[in-house]
């Protein structure tokens, strides 16, 4: 089983500038976790980041400092195409979506990048959107090209894989407002997307499920019994993301205090509910905010917002969050470890968190949620992590 933290956690999006992080923050990140082991990275390329390393010179050139400092690929994030911090993302994080060719070419580069990274007989895993954004594309209308683009891929890595006896697999992420959202849906998805296959199961090897936490628990799911059905379609799980969401009570004060979280950068859907049942899902969090304010608007009595927050830490403040689920998600997959290999961490907010929230360096908080991670694993007796 592999441990590592998504480097989407720091800025990035030429090759030079991931691979500065990498030799900066992510190395200084490893010298506190287990200076004197292999040490996994999840290695987060943008489609530009990614056209550059695929030049063979400079994938032997990256190969050596893996070498070098002990450290080594087992995944990627591909889910967002482009610039991921210091400017307006927000849905434009889904695009380009599954409909395009784009999406298809750049997901294949990252297979090949990794499949050129791994060692003969193992394991590697890309991580992508849930084929659209519900804002683009209704679920009752999904185009044939989607699907299609979707099963051109699976062939084409299943081809990619043999010469080096890889195991190669993607990772859709269900979130909240994406295409699909909940674990029912991603049946539905799943199951529409194997009616344009010749082979389901062969397609099914190659294309699975990346679970985020955060984003299932924002939808008040059951982590045992989505996780579980998923198994019994025999969807595969391709990666967890072991990641935790701010929740409230929609009282005045807390109200107030969720103001300091809203933020430029990402979108930060929000689910209200009423006693477990969702009364309505909000695009982000101002217009959820600016809805609490009419006079007619029913608040629920739990707000689950799509905003990371630490696995080690409480926001505080009368605020919330969903570390239950990652807790439950673990319990689960200590039952059958080998459902799963491939754990990542995904902070990703470090830089929009509330002042007092980012009081300390990334790399030191990152260093907390492995210690964190490290021993929720080792507490289930998931003791075999790569890294720990």
């Amino acid at each position: 089983m592999h441990l590592a933290y998504c480097t989407n956690v720091h800025r990035g999006n030429t090759w030079e500038e991931t691979f500065h992080s990498l030799q900066s923050d992510v190395l200084a990140v490893r010298n506190q976790v287990c200076p004197d082991q292999p040490y996994a990275i999840g290695l987060r390329l943008g489609a530009e980041a990614a056209r550059t390393l695929r030049d063979p010179r400079e994938l032997v050139s990256f190969q050596r400092w893996l070498d070098t400092n002990h450290c080594y690929i087992f995944t990627i994030n591909g889910f967002p195409y482009g610039e991921f911090h210091g400017t307006r993302v927000k849905e434009q994080v889904y695009r380009p979506d599954w409909t395009s060719q784009n999406r298809l070419d750049y997901t294949l580069v990252l297979f090949e990048i990794l499949e050129q990274l791994l060692q003969p007989g193992e394991e590697g895993s890309v991580s992508t959107l849930p084929g659209s954004f519900k804002e683009f594309i209704s679920p009752q209308e999904i185009p044939d090209q989607l699907f299609e683009n979707l099963v051109a891929c699976s062939r084409a890595v299943e081809k990619m894989e043999k010469a080096k006896q890889l195991d190669l697999h993607l990772g859709l992420e269900p979130e909240p407002l994406g295409l699909f959202e909940t674990c029912p849906e991603t049946l539905s998805f799943f199951y529409q997307l194997q009616q344009h296959c010749s082979d389901p199961q062969s397609l099914l090897a190659k294309i699975g499920v990346n679970y985020d936490c955060c984003h299932l628990a924002v939808e008040g799911e059951d982590a045992a019994t989505g996780l579980q059905a998923l198994d019994d379609a025999n969807i595969r799980l391709s990666k967890l993301h072991i990641s935790s969401a701010l929740t409230a009570q929609p009282s005045p004060s807390n109200l107030s205090i969720l103001e300091s979280f809203v933020e430029e950068v990402y979108l930060h859907q929000v689910v209200v509910s009423k006693n477990g049942k969702v009364l309505r899902r909000v695009k982000d969090l101002d217009l959820a905010l600016a809805q609490a304010k009419e006079e007619d608007m029913i608040l629920g009595d739990e707000w689950r917002i799509h905003f990371h927050v630490p696995l080690h830490a409480s926001p505080g403040n009368g605020l919330g969050h969903t570390g239950n689920h990652v807790l439950d998600t673990l319990n689960w997959l200590a039952q059958a470890p080998q459902k799963c290999r491939h754990l990542e961490m995904e902070t990703y907010t470090w830089e929009v968190l509330p002042p007092e929230m980012r009081a300390e360096k990334v790399v030191d908080q990152v260093a907390k949620e492995y210690e964190w991670t490290l021993d929720a694993l080792r507490a289930r007796g998931i003791e075999k992590i790569s890294d720990s």
